[in-house]
């Protein structure tokens, strides 16, 4: 699982983990089984990957702008 993941560090992401909704932000580093991601405030949010059942980089449309995304 954390090599997967790895292809997300440094990119835009909605991840669900567990019965959450999404949690968006930046992955910013993946560490045993704990990813960390960064929201656009600064916050930081610390996820086991085991219980992460899907992530996804945030979609953005032609132009390359965040599409709207129901979480």
């Amino acid at each position: 699982m954390n090599e997967l993941v790895k292809n997300y560090i440094g990119k835009e992401v909605i991840v669900w983990a567990g019965t959450s909704s999404g949690v968006t932000g930046t992955a910013t580093r993946i560490e045993e089984n704990w990813l960390e991601v960064e929201d656009k405030d600064g916050n930081k949010q610390i996820l086991n990957t085991d219980y992460i059942s899907r992530i996804q980089e945030y979609p953005r449309n032609k132009n390359g702008r965040k599409k709207a995304v129901i979480v």
